[in-house]
């Protein structure tokens, strides 16, 4: 399962970094997407991923805590998720914005003619 996983995270981050450098912009939009993706899933595999493993531990109990959860890497993705979709949101905002004046959607405003 490390393998798949790890191979996803590969992917999604080598996508994004070739979207990322496309003449344009909504592509550049998508890539970023794509490593911000990526890097929250790199994040949530590196707080140990458990099934049935409460994240919380009592006080005054003497407990292995390896058998527990660590929230913190869900709750910094949680977060990451959220500003991600607002990021995004501005993003397209401003692309349709640039679209709206230059009337093309390259990331420095030219036509190429192939």
């Amino acid at each position: 399962m490390e393998i798949i996983y790890s191979l996803a995270i590969g992917v999604l981050a080598g996508s994004g970094i070739w979207l990322l450098l496309r003449p344009r912009t909504f592509q550049v939009i998508m890539g970023l997407t794509l490593v911000s993706y990526a890097v929250n899933l790199f994040i949530f595999g590196m707080g140990r991923l458990s099934v049935g493993s409460p994240p919380i531990i009592e006080a005054g109990t003497v407990v292995d805590v390896s058998n527990y959860a660590d929230p913190v890497p869900q709750a910094l993705v949680l977060t990451a998720i959220v500003i991600g979709f607002a990021t995004t949101a501005l993003y397209l905002v401003v692309l349709l914005a640039l679209r709206g004046l230059s009337n093309t959607d390259h990331v420095d405003g030219t036509e190429y003619n192939s």
